[in-house]
């Protein structure tokens, strides 16, 4: 049963977790562009063209993207607790720190990636909201990236890798 829990929850994570991190991080490079190509209805420089639809599109498919498997994610800590328990190592310090981190990743998520893309999206962020944007989202994937080494490593674990 160990085996089948450590499947599930290593394949939910590259599956959930995976899109959420690559959409997000295209996300302000397209924010940009649109920012770029300026509101619909604007004559000169900048001015919305063709690829303005484009653009918008691009950002609600990547919010999209982000909402639905935020969401799908739920299932990756969710068999990690499972697999935890069936291994007998709840109360390992690299389990609980990567208990935090995961909860650090979700509520950067929650509190500062989706509420940014949806501002893009609605078309009421500003040029300075896509740096910030680009930085949650690189501290949103470095501690995923955290996560994903203590996973490996496991301190004091047995399996010599």
């Amino acid at each position: 049963m160990t085996k089948f829990l450590l499947a599930v929850h290593v394949i939910a994570a590259i599956l959930a977790i995976g899109p959420v991190a690559v959409a997000a991080s295209m996300f302000p490079p397209a924010a940009r562009r649109a920012l770029a190509a300026g509101p619909a209805g604007t004559d000169g420089p900048g001015a919305a063209g063709p690829d303005d639809s484009d653009a918008t599109g691009t950002l609600r498919l990547l919010h999209r993207i982000c909402q639905v498997y935020a969401v799908v994610g739920v299932v990756v800590p969710v068999f990690g607790f499972a697999t935890a328990g069936q291994m007998g190592v709840l109360g390992s310090a690299w389990l609980i720190v990567s208990i935090a981190l995961t909860a650090l990743a979700a509520l950067v998520l929650a509190a500062l990636v989706l509420p940014a893309q949806t501002a893009f999206v609605e078309g009421t962020a500003g040029p300075g909201l896509t740096a910030r944007l680009a930085m949650s989202t690189g501290v949103f994937n470095l501690l995923w990236a955290a996560v994903t080494v203590l996973m490996i490593v496991r301190p004091g674990s047995t399996t010599g890798a």
